[in-house]
Order: C-alpha cells, then structure tokens, then sequence
C-alpha cells in the first residue's frame, strides 16, 4: 500500500475508534443517569459513582471498580440491572462483566507524568521482613456512640420482669472470641424508663473486657454517619469497618428513618449474621410492631431471640428506690428514707425507672429545702403528681384482633382475610375502630395490619361503628366489653 494510502487509512481507523470512544461515553453516560435517577442520590453515591466503563466488546460490557468488596456487592445485588438498563440503551450490549481495576502509578520527570506498569494487588506482594500488623478498630474510631461508665452489670438490678433480658445479654457479654454465637440478633424491647439503654451498656462494656470489639450505637448516630459518610464519599469505609467488629449494639431502632439508611442497616445486619457476629438491637416495640422499618428487616430481626423487660414489679421498684437513696446519702449524709416511706413509694409509682428517680429527687428536696423528717405524709405531698401519672396499658392491634375474634367466634385469619359475608364484616369494622381508639397507629398503619388494606376503609370503619354505637345500645354494650377487656 502507497505511504499516502497508509496515512489516509491510519487517519480513518483512528477517526473510527475515536467515533466509538465517544459513542461508549455517551451510552455510559445515558446508563448512570439512568441509575441514579431510579435508585436515588444516596444509593448511586454509595455504589455507583466509582463504577468506570473501560470498554465494550461485542455483547458485553465491561465495567470496573477500585476494590474487590465494592465488586462483590455489586455483582451480587445490582448487575442484572444494570445490564437490562444497558440493553434498554443499546440492543447490542446485553452484558455486563464487573473487575477490579489496579491504579497505575505515576511517575513524575521532568514536569511530566510518566505512567509505569501496575503494581500487583497487595494479597500478592510478599514483603522479605513481616510487617507489624494495624491496630484492631476500637469503637471510638468506628464511630460508637460514648458509654456511661455508670451503667454496668454491677448497677444493672433484676427482677422477674428483665430476668430473662439481662441473663441473655450476660451470656454473651462473658463470650471469649472465637466462642459460637448462641442468640442472633438478640432483640430487646421495652417501654421507655425500663433500664434497655441501661442492660446495653452494661453488655458493651462488659464485652469490651473480653477482648472483643465492640460497637454501641443509637439508630440516631446510625444515621448521621451513614449520611455523613456518603457526603464525604467515604461510604465504603464506614462499612467495611463496622462489618469488621465483633458485636454491633443497636440502640432505638424505632428511630432508624429513611428508606436508604435503613436498607443499608438490613446488609450490615445480614453481613455480620452471616460472618457469625452477635448483633443486639434494642427498641421500644417488638419487631413486628415497628412500622416505620422494613418489612425485611422487621422479619430479619423476628428471627432471632426477642425478649421483652416488662414493668418494673413492685419488689424490683423497692430495690431500685433503696439504690437511689443510698446514692443520695452519698452526698448528703442526713437524708435517708424509712422502710415504710420506700414502701410506699414503691406501692403508688409504678410508671418507670425515672419517675422513681424523680420521687428520691423530690423527697431529697423536701427534706434539704425545708428540714422536715420524710414520712408517709410527706411523700404523699412531694409526689402527689408522680402518684396520678399511672401509664396506660399499652394495647397492640394483635391483641384487639385476637379478643374481637374470640368474641365474635370468628378466626384473626378470617378478620385479614378480603370475605366480605356479614358476620366477618362486622368483627372486622369492630376491630378497626377499636385499633383507632386504643392504639396511637395511624390509618394506614392500621390498614396494613388488617390485611393490607387501604386507609379509606379504616375510617369508613370507624365512622360506621362510631355511627352505630350512638344508636345500637347492644353494639354498644359489646365495644365498651370490649374496651374493658383489652384495658384490663
């Protein structure tokens, strides 16, 4: 071929693969738009954006990320997807094929970058001399929420209500590592004041003395680090190393808000239970009540032990009282607290843990502030508002179901059910506007634990009892049954 010829065609091939790069940018580019406009800016920022297209041969596509974790998670929950949304741009490419790029280094000369071979990935080098290992992650660099030094076992007081929660969380903050996990997750859930934040600690600390790593977390901290860190585009750290400890505690999860954050919660949860790692999470409610989670956390979650610490019985109320004062004697030697005043106080505050504390603070004032002795009749006046402050029986919407169902002589199933003969009818409606009176649920909340209904017929549901019982004394006479029943 004529040296003209050569140039011409060396001139067309390389306007030709030119054409294709741009073509590839341009294709890549219509995919991640794509992605991030279906996923989210959270979800494209903590998996996408460091996804690279190097080129595409024939049919497949192929894409690489910086690490080996990054390539894993992907191919493992978004490969297909990406692939459909690239055949949807292009009908030629129909897949994708994910790898772990090597930075090449650079070499500076003379005010220019001299690129030189990859280094091999770091598993291949073999140094001539060990190198000394980085230290284990400790809670503070992970991000752990502080501890109180004050909540540990040894503070932590049991009774028949919390026996069963703190003799689980005991056996496994005395686990060696390396020992088997025996409860995972371990579930404790409990109404406010009732020592979960207090049995959390005490575990923490306790297993920090094993050697372990531990991290404790409230779902609120949860969520400011994993927001946090996906600003700062540091989202792969953040979970790499709360995936490298040995026991997560997870504190409130009521609180854990946002669809994002709470999926991310969900791998982390099933990383560490698949790696054999405990996990304990605490919340105010039972996971099936939790409405505001994920369903497929809430059944992740209901799969390992959940145990409830109950109210305070009145003998554990005494115990806790006689601690208290004890404690206030500390710093003012002349108040103490007869038997009979504890006894009272234990008899009449029955709330939670707090309010016993606030009683001790009341007589501690009354005694200091005006230098009368502390009786039974001066308990009487200083907790006079404590005493009146009895917190309701909390009623779940299982409950309601079960009891209306008993009553009516129909099945829980039958009442979730979509049958729409009268005598199901009617038990169903009964259920709902009770749910609406009893419970703080929402309609919808209320809608979905009736079989997935929409709230538009919850409050037809209320209305029409609410009708009803103004002008049916019989239906009437069986709600405020009912009421009673659940309320006892």
């Amino acid at each position: 071929m004529p040296s003209s010829q050569l140039a011409a065609h060396s001139r067309n091939l390389a306007a030709h693969e030119l054409d294709d790069g741009s073509e590839h940018d341009a294709l890549w580019s219509a995919v991640s738009r794509r992605l991030r406009a279906e996923y989210g800016e959270d979800v494209y920022t903590s998996w996408f954006v460091r996804l690279v297209l190097d080129r595409i041969d024939g049919e497949v596509a192929y894409l690489t990320v910086p690490t080996r974790f990054l390539k894993s998670w992907i191919q493992s929950h978004y490969s297909e997807r990406i692939a459909a949304v690239f055949a949807e741009e292009n009908s030629e490419v129909r897949r994708v094929s994910i790898g772990v790029r090597v930075a090449a280094p650079k070499l500076v000369t003379a005010g220019r970058d001299v690129v030189v071979a990859p280094v091999p990935e770091l598993a291949e080098i073999r140094p001539a001399v060990a190198l000394p290992q980085p230290p284990r992650p400790d809670a503070a660099r992970i991000g752990g929420s502080p501890l109180d030094r004050r909540l540990t076992f040894d503070t932590f007081l049991t009774g028949r209500s919390n026996a069963m929660a703190y003799a689980a969380a005991r056996q496994i903050a005395d686990a060696r590592p390396g020992d088997p996990v025996t409860f995972n997750p371990l579930v404790i859930h409990a109404a406010v004041g009732l020592g979960k934040t207090h049995l959390l600690q005490a575990t923490a600390h306790a297993a920090e003395a094993t050697g372990r790593r531990v991290t404790y977390l409230t779902a609120e901290k949860f969520m400011f680090d994993f927001v946090a860190s996906l600003r700062a585009q540091t989202a792969l750290a953040f979970k790499e190393r709360l995936r490298a400890i040995d026991l997560l505690i997870i504190d409130d999860l009521q609180f854990l808000q946002g669809k994002t954050v709470q999926q991310e919660f969900g791998h982390t949860l099933n990383s560490l239970l698949d790696g054999r790692q405990q996990v304990i999470v605490a919340a105010d409610r039972a996971p099936s009540e939790l409405e505001g989670v994920d369903e497929r956390l809430r059944s992740r979650l209901a799969g390992g032990l959940t145990l409830e610490m109950g109210a305070l019985d009145e003998e554990l109320r005494a115990k806790i009282l006689r601690t208290r004062v004890e404690a206030a004697k500390a710093a003012h030697p002349r108040f103490d607290a007869p038997d009979d005043v504890i006894a009272y106080v234990a008899r009449v505050v029955t709330a939670n843990g707090r309010d016993l504390d606030g009683a001790v603070n009341r007589l501690l004032a009354h005694n200091t502030l005006t230098g009368a002795p502390i009786t039974v009749e001066m308990a009487e006046t200083a907790l006079r508002d404590l005493v009146r402050q009895v917190e309701p029986k909390r009623v779940k919407i299982e409950e309601i179901q079960r009891i209306v169902a008993r009553h009516y002589q129909v099945s829980r199933a039958d009442i979730l059910s979509s049958r729409r003969t009268q005598t199901v009818v009617r038990p169903r409606q009964v259920a709902m506007y009770l749910a609406k009176q009893l419970t703080l649920r929402s309609l919808p909340e209320i809608g979905r634990r009736f079989g997935g209904r929409d709230h538009t017929t919850v409050l037809h549901a209320v209305r029409k009892i609410d009708d009803l019982v103004k002008t049916n004394s019989a239906l009437s006479e069986e709600v405020e049954l009912l009421k009673r029943m659940l309320l006892e």
